[in-house]
């Protein structure tokens, strides 16, 4: 199969993306949509293909051999089907669109044989319901720079599949505790307070499914998790055309290294769930736990964000917006001249109640 796919349009040759509002596939041209089971073939190979084996260039070939400027760069150039414009991508992209015709393309050898996902969460929410998130985000904040209301910002969200790592695990936890109840009483002289201690024992069995652990350098962990939750009800077996349109990369973190990040997950979880058992009590401490985890599956699948990265005085700030539920996070710089402006009004205020009370007062 050829090393790059994408999607024309059968009644006009214009480009065919992914359409979340619709979930079907859209042509933006002459506005014809199709339904993702009839693109299903575009995808016969991957389950035996090699990853990441180009074909020998040729005239009419997808792949080009990267040219010597980028031998050991770690990037690939392609040309493009439809223009013949070069396509540069890093080693871990798997989607991503032509720079000079922007048709949307996905790098078949990076998602074939063993790199080939087994689900995907399709996009629920497409960039306009993302530029209006953001926006209504920046605007609730009263002292960001006005550079982020600007639409040059709000065009800049990018829709990424980010790869994620999902866990399956049997969970054995027993916990030992110690809980106070307190009684207190009074008579004639004294106030008296009992405390009394008690040995709590809890253990018990639990099966955890889809615990998400990002596979991707370029994300951070704790920005992903402040994404979750993804409702893994929803996701589907992978198709490629589900990418046409957005950005996405494949996992350049194993299994094996993300499964510790999912066991820490587990026990947090398994942890939590004894301790809300313990109740009756008016204070709760825990002393030993036994925590064995077995079992262990994992499964690899796409999970859709709108991402924006920017800089600001020299510092990064990301947005994100989870893709399926609309979940919105991001931190944001104050600007220092509203700042000023706010302490200076407020000061001013000041100043003049201070003035008004101490003419009532005939101070001045």
């Amino acid at each position: 199969m050829p090393d790059i796919l994408d999607y024309k349009c059968p009644q006009c040759g214009g480009k065919l993306e992914f359409d979340a509002g619709l979930q079907k596939m859209k042509c933006p041209y002459c506005d014809g949509v199709f339904e993702m089971d009839a693109l299903k073939k575009k995808d016969d190979g991957l389950e035996t293909g090699t990853p990441d084996a180009p074909q020998p260039a040729a005239s009419d070939a997808a792949w080009e051999t990267p040219s010597e400027q980028w031998q050991d760069s770690g990037f690939s150039a392609y040309v493009c089907k439809s223009c013949g414009g070069e396509i540069i991508s890093d080693e871990n992209t798997i989607a991503t669109s032509c720079p000079y015709c922007g048709n949307p393309v996905v790098l078949a050898g990076r998602v074939s044989g063993m790199l080939k996902p087994q689900y995907v969460i399709p996009f629920k929410l497409d960039k306009k319901e993302a530029k209006a998130q953001l926006k209504k985000f920046v605007s609730s904040k009263k002292f960001a720079p006005s550079l982020f209301k600007s639409e040059n910002k709000l065009e800049e969200i990018k829709g990424i599949y980010v790869p994620y790592w999902l866990f399956d695990s049997k969970t054995d936890a027993a916990m030992q505790f110690t809980g106070t109840r307190v009684r207190t009483w009074s008579d004639r002289d004294y106030n008296y307070t009992e405390t009394s201690f008690f040995d709590v024992f809890r253990a018990g069995s639990m099966r955890f499914e889809n615990i998400p652990v990002d596979g991707s350098t370029k994300m951070p962990d704790d920005l992903m998790e402040s994404l979750e939750p993804f409702d893994f009800r929803e996701a589907v077996d992978f198709q490629t055309a589900y990418l046409s349109g957005y950005l996405a990369d494949k996992y350049d973190v194993s299994a094996e290294t993300s499964a510790q990040r999912a066991n820490e997950r587990t026990e947090a979880s398994a942890v939590s769930a004894l301790r809300d058992t313990v109740t009756g009590y008016a204070t709760v401490t825990a002393k030993e736990q036994d925590i064995h985890i077995s079992d262990g599956q994992s499964k690899y699948a796409l999970y859709p964000v709108w991402l924006l990265n920017t800089t600001y005085n020299g510092k990064k700030y990301t947005f994100a917006m989870n893709g399926q539920t609309g979940k919105f996070i991001g931190n944001l710089p104050i600007s220092g001249g509203k700042l000023a402006a706010f302490f200076g009004g407020l000061s001013a205020g000041i100043g003049a109640v201070v003035f008004v009370l101490g003419m009532v007062a005939g101070l001045f």
